[in-house]
């Protein structure tokens, strides 16, 4: 078989696939993006549970899933394979909660670790053989135990219950799923799971349900992946049993699917084989057959993985590019997003320095202050003046940035998820912008009060007295922020200082207001794109999707055979080289139109950000 016979570089590439694939994440609220976390789950589920596994043991026994629609005798049918009672069968819906997996003894060590369904606490129950069973216990480690009756799992977990019996031939596991169609959201994730590590899909439908959405819906999904599927008509009342056989298989050829194996069970008691809820080893004879030709011919087992196995890989060619579309789609729209705060800040800084530079800040009681300093009034009630009014320039930047931003993202669907989350994120600026200036008031006294030292004659140990850097630091903030206004703080001070010691801290003074301005817009902008960023839609995600894909693909180029790889076969060994985009360009995914494009868009991101 092809598929199965591969090498570590291929299982290396697809593991890498897999992270890949599950660190993608499309939390934004776009259009798709739903179906997207689905593909993902169900991709990450198919790669955990069948395909990794599957690869890394091509001899592990088959793994039958028996799944279908709530009521459809699935537990039943499990019971009646096997020949006695593995799984509650009953009227209470929904019947099957924890997932039964049954096993003949020699294939234990197959399904006693996490070698498939990796995510499932197993819950070990004794053999059933009659006499003291033992039971195996724990985390699948599958060591032998004391007493009787099965061993729970971990609370809160999901569990699969493992049994053992010498009715099923070794190379044999069935798997009795929970509905697919349960009214319990976590069984119909679970069946949905279940259903990706089985190397065979047994779905079982009813003669009043056969032609329901739900199966049909995973009917197309097991064409679509070219997965070894049986299908098992039951209940069917025996007067119409022709007829509702015969529809069916028309149905099926329909589409495309006349090739599947079916198999008819009729309406019967289900209190039949001596009670025990079984139905007549003859109803279920012909099941019974196919799955055990299929266990124990290696040929026919190999044909059943590896066909389900190509197929699963098969589809990467389709589900990985829509997935890298979607992440490009994620990121499209964080960027947009973010575009919107960015664009609404700038705007804010904009007129901060415009407001700033006209002297608006000099006005009100700060211009009353003003006057006042000229005529001996107190320094300090300038400086706290000068303080309130930058305080309150800056909070209204910040609250017209903040509206503007918000009317953006009302406008945005894709903001649905982080617009209340921005909003909470920007309470309390006020508060935040008013300490930061008033920290800012601290380091300018702190420069005008050096300056004014050493205008002094900076003597050992002389500190200026408060009211001689309070008078300085004054008339440099009114020089800073008055604009024409206060054109004589500069004189002033240089009247007070000295022309080149004023110009010095007029140029300390520049940079300081620069900075602290610049640090609480660019605080208060970080703030508002924190809920974006704690999205984790990385830029690089949408290539590493498609780059994955690549490496895979020319892996399993790799193991085909010459004659499959090119139309003219060479002799002698190929050498061990990576092919060139020239040989094998038209088969990757990043020649598909939405591969180019990916890499398109990502090629210039990197240009951009360097």
């Amino acid at each position: 078989m092809v598929t199965l016979d591969v090498g570590p570089r291929l299982i290396d590439a697809l593991s890498v696939l897999r992270d890949r694939v599950d660190a993608a994440r499309f939390p934004l609220p776009l259009r798709g993006a739903a179906r997207a976390r689905r593909n993902r789950a169900e991709l990450l589920a198919q790669l955990d549970d069948y395909v990794l596994p599957r690869l890394r043991a091509p001899r592990a026994p088959l793994l039958a899933v028996v799944g279908g629609s709530t009521g459809a005798g699935k537990s039943t049918l499990v019971n009646s394979l096997v020949g006695r009672r593995v799984s509650e069968a009953g009227v209470l819906r929904p019947t099957t909660r924890t997932p039964v997996l049954v096993c003949h003894p020699d294939d234990h060590r197959w399904f006693a670790g996490r070698r498939v369904l990796p995510g499932l606490t197993r819950v070990w129950v004794p053999e059933q053989d009659g006499g003291e069973g033992d039971e195996r216990g724990g985390d699948g480690a599958g060591g032998p135990g004391e007493g009787r009756g099965p061993v729970a799992g971990e609370p809160g977990l999901p569990t699969v219950r493992i049994e053992t019996d010498t009715a099923l031939p070794s190379g044999l596991a069935l798997l009795d799923a929970p509905d697919i169609d349960s009214l319990v959201a976590g069984n119909r994730e679970l069946a949905a799971e279940l259903i990706c590590a089985a190397d065979v899909w047994v779905l079982v439908t009813t003669a009043a349900r056969y032609a329901d959405a739900v199966p049909w819906h995973l009917l197309r999904t097991a064409k679509e992946y070219d997965v070894t599927l049986v299908t098992v008509l039951d209940r069917v009342p025996h007067q119409i049993a022709g007829e509702i056989s015969a529809r069916y298989a028309e149905l099926l050829h329909r589409a495309g699917l006349g090739h599947v194996p079916r198999f008819t069970i009729p309406e019967l008691p289900e209190s039949a084989g001596g009670g025990r809820g079984l139905l007549p080893a003859t109803a279920v004879a012909g099941l019974r057959e196919w799955l055990e030709r299929h266990a124990e011919d290696p040929a026919a087992r190999a044909a059943a993985a590896d066909r389900t196995a190509s197929g699963a890989l098969a589809s990467l060619r389709s589900r990985l590019p829509a997935l890298a579309g979607a992440a490009a789609a994620q990121h499209a729209a964080a960027l947009r997003l973010a575009g919107r705060v960015e664009e609404a800040y700038e705007a804010a800084a904009e007129r901060v320095r415009r407001e700033v530079a006209a002297g608006e800040v000099l006005s009100g009681d700060a211009r009353a202050h003003w006057y006042a300093q000229a005529l001996g009034g107190r320094a300090g009630d300038l400086l706290d003046a000068l303080t309130q009014g930058l305080t309150a320039l800056l909070v209204c930047a910040v609250e017209e940035a903040d509206e503007r931003a918000a009317n953006a993202w009302r406008r945005d669907a894709a903001a649905a998820e982080v617009a209340l989350t921005a909003a909470a994120g920007a309470a309390g600026a006020a508060d935040r912008i008013g300490m930061l200036v008033r920290r800012w008031r601290r380091c300018l006294e702190e420069l005008a009060e050096e300056e004014a030292r050493e205008a002094r004659g900076g003597q050992a140990g002389e500190r200026a007295e408060p009211a001689d850097a309070e008078e300085p630091a004054a008339l440099l903030a009114a020089s800073l922020l008055g604009g024409r206004r206060a054109r004589t703080a500069g004189e002033n001070l240089a009247d007070l200082l000295g022309a080149q010691s004023a110009l010095r801290l007029g140029d300390q003074g520049a940079r300081l207001l620069a900075r602290y301005l610049a640090d609480v817009l660019d605080g208060e902008r970080e703030r508002r794109l924190a809920p974006l960023d704690r999205l984790t839609v990385p830029p690089e995600q949408q290539a590493a999707l498609i780059a994955a894909l690549s490496v895979v693909q020319r892996e399993q180029r790799r193991k085909r055979p010459p004659d499959e790889r090119q139309p003219e076969r060479r002799t002698g060994r190929e050498p061990d080289r990576e092919p060139d985009r020239g040989e094998t360009g038209r088969e990757t995914a990043l020649e598909t139109e939405s591969g180019r494009r990916a890499a398109d868009r990502c090629e210039r991101e990197e240009a951009v950000t360097g």
